[in-house]
């Protein structure tokens, strides 16, 4: 809740200073270069393996962003006063979602078949791919892919544009906007994580299937995007920037942070438990091949660290207040990387965990390349809103 009881002066616009950005933006463009030039080598010598470390690292950054439109679309839909002052840091990170649709040019291009194994099956071959014919076609394939991008980009686009115009010219026209564009965002986020799980994820096997798996990869997006909301805002706050944003935002982020711990740990457990009773080999084939020889441990430490560690540390308000909500922070952000490792991975080495430099090279290629667009947007607008009419709301923030 905010406290209008006492009026309080709107503060000055804030933008970045490149100077603060220092070198990290030319290091951060160099690691994205030679990333992805370590993972071309891997697609001309070691395609399937290129191919399976793409989608990991691809899907990664891909959920991070969705994450981050969500929560912008719901702030909008809901009126939310106060987020106002974190909110921009989450619409730059949605406006990397565009990126996304060139990034998976090369999966989408030369490497289905090594993905996605009913890609080159011919009808007649296995009846219940035939029966599954009417979704899993190479045209509605490729008209969904589109659908994604075309619909995230034009909703995170949006919410962007209008956000920064209001910074301008303080129109409530486009507070107004913005709320339409907040309710349809929401939903756009639901079927574009949903779908894009089921093609691209459940997709590596196409005989396994699961009713929750949407919802299971969209509460990892939620729960992470949050967690590095914090770590930016933390980071800016550090160079002297949106002083305003004191404990109680945090305290905030903090309680949206548990609340996502513990969806997550519910949608997985309910999963595996429905799976589990009714025993069926076309959805035990999941967890039996991640269940095996050394992807077991990766599945065990990925419940304890993902719920177990830090569950009980967000349950204390002194967690949420302090700067020790980045630890934890940074802590769900790896777990979020062991998830999508153990969903994609497996698929490829059925048998055990084998590393490969290819995975480090996607994941640092395009993790450079989506840092150094986030520091670009950072400097072309205000740190936060600075005429959205709940600004003082945010301001006066109390628990």
């Amino acid at each position: 809740m905010s406290d209008h009881s006492h009026e309080i002066t709107p503060p000055a616009a804030e933008k970045f200073d490149a100077k603060h950005i220092g070198g990290l933006s030319q290091i951060l463009l160099v690691c994205g270069v030679g990333g992805i030039g370590v993972s071309a080598i891997g697609f001309f010598v070691a395609r399937q393996q290129f191919a399976f470390s793409w989608l990991f690292a691809f899907t990664y950054f891909f959920t991070i962003c969705c994450g981050a439109l969500f929560w912008t679309s719901l702030q909008h839909a809901t009126d939310s006063e106060w987020s106002v002052l974190v909110r921009r840091q989450m619409e730059n990170l949605a406006k990397l979602l565009p990126w996304f649709a060139l990034l998976f040019l090369p999966l989408i291009l030369f490497c289905a078949p090594y993905l996605w194994k009913w890609w080159n099956i011919a009808p007649g071959v296995d009846p219940l791919l035939d029966f599954k014919q009417g979704y899993l076609n190479h045209t509605f394939f490729y008209a969904r892919a589109a659908g994604y991008f075309l619909f995230l980009a034009w909703v995170s686009h949006s919410l962007w544009k209008r956000s920064t115009s209001q910074d301008a010219d303080g129109a409530a026209k486009h507070t107004f906007a913005m709320r339409k564009f907040g309710i349809g965002g929401i939903v756009v986020v639901a079927l574009a994580i949903s779908f894009a799980g089921f093609d691209w994820l459940m997709g590596l096997d196409y005989h396994w299937f699961s009713t929750m798996w949407g919802v299971y990869v969209f509460a990892g997006a939620a729960g992470s995007s949050m967690s590095l909301l914090v770590l930016v805002i933390t980071v800016l706050k550090s160079k002297g920037y949106l002083k305003l944003v004191n404990s109680e935002h945090y305290h905030i982020m903090g309680k949206f942070m548990l609340a996502f711990s513990i969806f997550w740990a519910y949608i997985g457990y309910s999963q595996y438990m429905l799976i589990w009773y009714a025993n069926i080999p076309e959805e035990t084939i999941y967890f039996r091949i991640r269940n095996t020889d050394s992807w077991w441990y990766f599945s065990q430490f990925l419940v304890i660290g993902r719920f177990f560690l830090p569950f009980p540390v967000l349950l204390m308000q002194a967690t949420k207040k302090t700067k020790y909500i980045n630890h934890v922070a940074v802590w769900i952000l790896v777990m979020q990387l062991l998830d999508i490792y153990v969903i994609v991975l497996p698929a490829l080495h059925r048998t055990g965990f084998r590393p490969s430099l290819f995975d480090l090279s996607a994941l640092v290629g395009i993790g450079g390349l989506m840092g150094w667009l986030f520091l670009r947007n950072l400097v072309q607008s205000n740190l936060f809103p600075t005429r959205d009419p709940r600004l003082l709301g945010s301001i006066k923030l109390s628990n």
